[in-house]
């Protein structure tokens, strides 16, 4: 496959809509609440849930260059760019948090993005910490010697990605009342909402701790769409420890969901949102009669 447009992007099969499953769980309904699960993870078998939602409009539009862009050693992000770029015949670099990872056996997350064509260029924190500054970045693209490259941000959220996301709000439209996401960069959140009909709101479970993600949606909203759009809030209490944290009790909770209702609960997004709500539902945050949506955006990476 030459170049990258939408068409390109439509024969790789993405299942879209993707499917709204409710489920018959009694720790919601006894609070009045509705569950439904938006299936995201269903997109498509590589580039799961939002990440084919966030890349998609920026590959189309990247005309065949290469791909640069940015995560940690255990980054969704990276892994779903890898394989987008071996899908699309599309040169991919991950710039990768950490130099001294380069003299460590990969892990299989870093491994997955190498088999799929991906090359790593590792750096020390504090230069990854700078890496939007135009000096930074530009000498990072000078070492990693790709001329002409399309550069994504690390988690994929620019303006691009969050209009990408706009079509996941669309989808839900007037089946729930409260659409919940977990966060990690803010461009799905901020698309959803976006997209969300009136009278109906998004909310944001973000995975990092820090308590910044606020000021971040706010400014992917302005440079998507000129402004704020959508009703939005976010609770910063489900983090668990930070990104890719985790305790016994989201362990013990993922694994009892599972048991319960047969689906695999990723466990750095999506375990911490579905934990999230039904820590809400049981404050009495959703009135009675609400119908909630879950958007599951990844399963688990083996």
């Amino acid at each position: 496959m030459t170049g990258t447009d939408t068409r390109d992007l439509t024969a790789l099969g993405p299942r879209l809509p993707s499917p709204l499953q409710e489920v018959a769980d009694g720790r919601f309904e006894r609070h009045g609440v509705r569950l439904l699960l938006k299936r995201d993870d269903l997109i498509h078998p590589e580039l799961v849930g939002n990440k084919w939602r966030k890349l998609a409009p920026v590959l189309a539009a990247a005309g065949g260059r290469p791909v640069v862009t940015f995560g940690g050693a255990y980054s969704n992000h990276l892994r779903a760019a890898a394989a987008a770029g071996r899908l699309l015949g599309l040169p991919t670099v991950g710039v990768v948090r950490g130099e001294e990872l380069a003299d460590l056996p990969l892990n299989p997350s870093l491994a997955r993005c190498v088999a799929d064509g991906m090359r790593l260029h590792f750096v020390d924190r504090s230069t990854y910490r700078r890496k939007a500054e135009p000096e930074t970045l530009a000498a990072l693209l000078r070492a990693v010697d790709v001329a002409d490259a399309v550069v994504v941000p690390e988690g994929g959220s620019n303006a691009e990605a969050v209009r990408g996301c706009l079509a996941l709000g669309a989808e839900l439209g007037e089946h729930a009342d409260v659409a919940a996401v977990a966060c990690g960069t803010g461009g799905t959140l901020a698309g959803l909402a976006a997209g969300l009909p009136r009278g109906r709101r998004a909310l944001g479970i973000p995975v990092l701790k820090g308590g910044f993600l606020e000021g971040d949606v706010r400014r992917l909203q302005e440079r998507a769409f000129g402004g704020p759009r959508g009703a939005w809030s976010l609770d910063d209490r489900f983090h668990h420890g930070g990104y890719a944290r985790t305790t016994p009790a989201l362990d013990a909770f993922a694994e009892d969901f599972e048991h319960r209702h047969g689906l695999p609960v990723e466990r750095v997004y999506v375990a911490k949102m579905l934990y999230a709500l039904l820590a809400l539902a049981r404050e009495g945050a959703f009135p009675r009669g609400t119908t909630l949506a879950a958007v599951v955006t990844g399963r688990p990476f083996p």
